[in-house]
Order: C-alpha cells, then sequence, then structure tokens
C-alpha cells in the first residue's frame, strides 16, 4: 500500500486547527485510506479499474467503516491504512446502489476513534465546512457549500438531495465531509466542473448526504442490502444533450444491450410519457415497479423513430459477491 505521504493538497485551502469549535485533528484521524483489488473478470473492472483507492471513515468502534460503494464494489482484497502508518485488512461488507454508500469491516483494531453521524438536513448553503481526506490537514480541504439540490448520475443513480461544495477535494472518492461540530455530515463522490460564467469554471465536489444512510444501515449491516425490492436496472450511460437525453454507453452484457438499445439512440420516451432529463429517465423507469419488469423505450435512431423493450434486471446479480479472509 502506497504511503499516505505520495500528495498533499495545496497549503493555502488546507483547514487550520484554530478556525474550528472541535478538534479537527482528532476527527481527521478517523479518516482512513482504503486501497481495494479487484478481479480482472469482475463486471465493473472495465469501468471502474482492477485497483482502487480512496477514503473511508470509521463509524463504529467495532471496526466499521463506510465509504463511497464503488471503491469496494467486487473487491477481492481490501486494506485500511490509518494516519499513523497502521495497515489493517477490511472486508467489503455491503454496497447500497440507491445511496452509493459502500461498508468496510477492519479485520483488525485499527486503534482510532469512530467519527459521529451528523446530520445533514441542517447543513446550510454558505456554511464552512471541511472534507477531509486520509493523511489528517495536508489531505484535507477547507472547503464552503455552494448547493443542495437533486443530482442524477448517468450510470442510472439519483440523489434527491446532494451536496455541493468548494473547493474541490482532489482524490474525493470516500472523503468526509465534517459539519461544525466535527461530525460526519456526507461522503464524497464525485468531482464536477460549475459553470460561472462563459469563461470561469469552478471545480465543486458532490456529496452524498449522510441522512440517506440511517434508513438502510441496520439492512447492510445484517443483511448486505437494504431490506427493500431493487430497482430495475438496465446497464445504460445516459446524457443530457441540448434538451435531449442520449444513450452514450452501454454495460457489456447487461439488458438494455442484449435489448438492442445502442450508443446514440436519442430516448423519446418510456412506458408511454416523454422524458427530457436524467432525473425524469431514471424516475420513470423506477416507477414502473422492480427489478425484472420489462420497460419499453421509444427511441430516435438515425431519424427513425422505435420501440425497444428491455427485461429489467438485479444490479446485483451481475456483480462477484465479497469473500470473507
Amino acid at each position: 500500500m502506497s504511503s499516505l505521504s505520495d500528495w498533499r493538497v495545496p497549503v493555502s485551502v488546507q483547514p487550520r486547527p484554530d478556525d474550528y469549535d472541535y478538534d479537527l485533528d482528532a476527527a481527521l484521524n478517523s479518516i482512513v485510506a482504503i486501497r481495494a483489488q479487484i478481479p480482472h473478470d469482475a463486471f465493473t473492472a472495465g469501468v471502474l479499474g482492477t485497483e482502487r483507492a480512496g477514503h473511508g471513515v470509521l463509524v463504529r468502534a467495532n471496526g466499521l467503516v463506510l465509504t463511497i460503494g464503488y471503491l469496494i464494489t467486487e473487491a477481492e482484497t481490501v486494506w485500511l491504512q490509518t494516519n499513523t502508518g497502521q495497515i489493517v485488512a477490511g472486508h467489503a461488507l455491503a454496497y447500497d446502489h440507491e445511496t452509493g454508500f459502500g461498508l468496510v469491516q477492519a479485520l483488525g483494531s485499527l486503534e482510532v476513534p469512530p467519527l459521529p453521524l451528523g446530520h445533514s438536513s441542517d447543513a446550510s448553503v454558505g456554511e464552512y465546512v471541511v472534507v477531509g481526506g486520509a493523511g489528517g490537514r495536508q489531505r484535507s480541504v477547507a472547503a464552503r457549500i455552494v448547493a443542495r439540490q437533486e443530482f442524477a448520475g448517468y450510470w442510472e443513480y439519483v440523489l434527491d438531495d446532494a451536496i455541493f461544495t468548494t473547493p474541490a477535494h482532489p482524490h474525493w472518492g470516500g472523503a468526509a465531509l465534517l459539519g461544525p461540530k466535527g461530525d460526519l455530515l456526507g461522503i464524497g463522490s464525485l468531482q464536477l466542473e460549475q459553470r460561472r460564467a462563459p469563461d470561469v469554471v469552478q471545480h465543486i465536489n458532490m456529496i452524498v448526504p449522510i441522512d440517506v444512510l440511517k434508513p438502510v444501515l441496520n439492512d447492510l449491516l445484517t443483511q448486505g442490502r437494504p431490506n427493500r425490492p431493487p430497482r430495475p436496472w438496465l446497464g445504460l450511460y445516459a446524457a443530457e444533450i441540448e434538451d435531449r437525453v442520449v444513450i452514450v454507453g452501454l454495460a457489456e452484457g447487461g439488458p438494455a444491450q442484449r435489448a438492442d438499445l445502442r450508443q446514440g439512440d436519442i430516448v423519446l420516451g418510456v412506458a408511454g410519457l416523454s422524458v427530457v432529463t436524467l432525473l425524469a429517465l431514471f424516475r420513470r423507469i423506477w416507477s414502473l415497479g422492480a427489478a425484472g419488469i420489462e420497460v419499453p423505450f421509444t427511441v430516435l435512431r438515425d431519424g427513425e423513430s422505435i420501440e425497444v423493450r428491455v427485461a429489467s434486471g438485479d444490479r446485483n446479480a451481475y456483480l462477484k459477491k465479497p469473500r470473507l479472509h
């Protein structure tokens, strides 16, 4: 596992202990580095790679670490490293596709305190926060919340109330959003660009709010997944282009590819209703029922409107299950 000293954020954006009403260094010590190895034949290997690295947060004294799920999906081995350099093996315990959260169980003592879960609903736009990375202040960013709004990800993902912060953390995956009390308000998922003027682009992080974890946490711990019917998954990647939803990619061997949806298809409607945004597309698909239902598409292909029916699947059924060390 590579050293935590391999990178650092600019001094100008590092958080300073005197600016916060809590013990900043103690809170940052609850953040660990995560490195995961994924088999080459894993379903997600082609898109997410076979070597993944990011951060996680110890949230329970028994070694439970919260992270962003794409770091540990189909992981064969997981290693955790504390700010003191201690390295402990971990087990990929659960991944919730709807929230995006993942859980890792440390298989040894991490010897750091857990970070308490806060209430992300209390976080306000304009509030000063810390986006913390493994390795302490040198790997953390003094940030501000710049927006709270709906977010749709091209990989069939929606958050009703995502949190957006700036300046962006350069290694955002699994980074901890620390609130004014030093508690955990969310987990870093993405870096995006926000255009503030025709020639001014601001880099921001998208944070998954901690409140969406709380209703499913016990299910993830006991069953490895939420106790609810899985959403229909199609294995398509879509984008909004000139007020249209366009299929920009397909998961190899996924339901959409098998049904002959194609890259470049323009989605005109789903089950008889027009859709012009990613939010509308995914919510319409999910409104039809649980995984396994057939999803009727109307698409524009080569200037012609055609009908395509996709037999949806359960995303989990395509993934390798974690193995206990």
